[in-house]
């Protein structure tokens, strides 16, 4: 999973093998979001933050619902097939898929999570705001 705004990463998850993103495993990774957001964004977080994200059962679950309001994290409620739904399938993974299919085979789980992150970090800030400039212009 991977959390991001106009400036870059915030978050990378490599879900460990073998186990399911639940509701519980999301909640965990909201809260490190939150704290991640206090560290970098300095004060920026004073009136909340509008959060999106695709409609997967643990993003719709109540207690998700509810650990976002506590948080100040203000999910945008989107149709399903929105072009929204996910915005880094068409701005941040192509890339990524395209970097990955260039540099494989990869022996282990360790050599793709490295070199995901190695492209990642690669990207820079401007790239991040053309690609929330690209999903707003698709609404």
């Amino acid at each position: 999973m991977i959390f991001w705004v106009q400036d870059g990463i915030l978050l990378i998850d490599f879900l460990p093998q073998g186990q399911t993103i639940n509701t519980e495993y999301y909640l965990s990774l909201l809260v490190q979001l939150k704290d991640i957001l206090k560290a970098k964004r300095h004060g920026k977080v004073t009136k909340g933050v509008l959060f999106l994200h695709i409609n997967a059962l643990a993003h719709q679950a109540l207690a998700t619902q509810k650990k976002l309001a506590y948080l100040g994290l203000h999910y945008l409620d989107h149709p399903p097939y929105s072009l929204y739904l996910a915005p880094s399938d068409y701005s941040l993974f192509p890339g990524l898929k395209k970097n990955t299919i260039e540099r494989s085979p990869f022996l282990s789980n360790t050599e793709v999570i490295a070199a995901a992150e190695t492209w990642l970090d690669g990207q820079n800030s401007e790239c991040f705001f053309e690609w929330l400039a690209e999903v707003r212009a698709m609404g």
